[in-house]
């Protein structure tokens, strides 16, 4: 099985700056700088609102990524032309992931409901696929959503950990489940919503097959404190951990 790598999302730095609408701080210099301490990738959600990363920084980050820029959004016509147009050909192929989005939604509220638009959904992921863009697809730990999720050019699915994040215990079977599934599918599995530096070590303690972890509020959060350097090497540190 292959290390165990963090992701790091990067709105909540774009938060702060559309507080003000200022300069800074950078979501591109933050990015530069998670991968500096050892973060494998970097992920932003530009969404339909534009509440925080907007449209003139993905070329920024496409462009200043060293190891893979992971854009979440919305499987719209206007963010599917977004990712064609700026990530389609790039010489890294970056990742888009395909997430569920409601107008005024304090944050992502749920998985993509894959079974139910799987036609519409199938159709995006091959109009990413042909552009030669990775995909992958934000899903609740649901069987029946992981099932769907084996589509052409979907190479990973990553499980949404709100429940448990909040304080659900028990929803860690749910998510020892959904590896098992993904795993006979020839899914790679990644994770993420809602976790902590507290939360983090049952889930990688409790499912050995996720090999990916998204986080973002907690870190950007966290460094306001301790510095963003040491918010990500303290959980990379957690998810590598032999005892984890």
């Amino acid at each position: 099985m292959p290390p165990r790598r963090l992701g790091v999302n990067i709105d909540h730095v774009a938060t702060l700056r559309q507080a003000r609408r200022s300069p800074y701080p950078d979501p591109v210099t933050a990015a530069v700088m998670a991968e500096l301490a050892g973060a494998a990738q970097i992920t932003c959600h530009i969404r339909g609102d534009r509440r925080h990363i907007q449209d003139a920084d993905l070329p920024r980050l496409r462009d200043a990524v060293q190891t893979h820029l992971n854009v979440e959004l919305a499987a719209t016509e206007e963010m599917l032309g977004i990712a064609e147009r700026l990530l389609g050909g790039h010489r890294h192929r970056h990742r888009v992931t395909l997430v569920a989005e409601r107008p005024g939604e304090v944050t992502t509220e749920g998985g993509l409901d894959v079974a139910s638009q799987k036609d519409a959904i199938a159709a995006a992921c091959a109009r990413l696929h042909e552009a030669g863009i990775r995909v992958s697809l934000f899903i609740d730990p649901d069987p029946r959503q992981i099932e769907a999720s084996a589509l052409p050019g979907v190479d990973m699915i990553e499980l949404n950990t709100a429940r448990y994040a909040e304080g659900d215990h028990g929803d860690l079977r749910r998510h020892v489940a959904a590896a098992d599934i993904a795993a006979r599918l020839g899914l790679e599995l990644a994770a993420g919503h809602g976790l902590t530096h507290h939360n983090l070590p049952d889930l990688v303690a409790a499912v050995p097959g996720i090999v990916e972890y998204n986080i973002g509020h907690s870190i950007i959060g966290r460094a306001v404190f301790v510095g963003l350097d040491r918010a990500v090497r303290d959980l990379i540190d957690l998810i590598r951990s032999p005892l984890a």
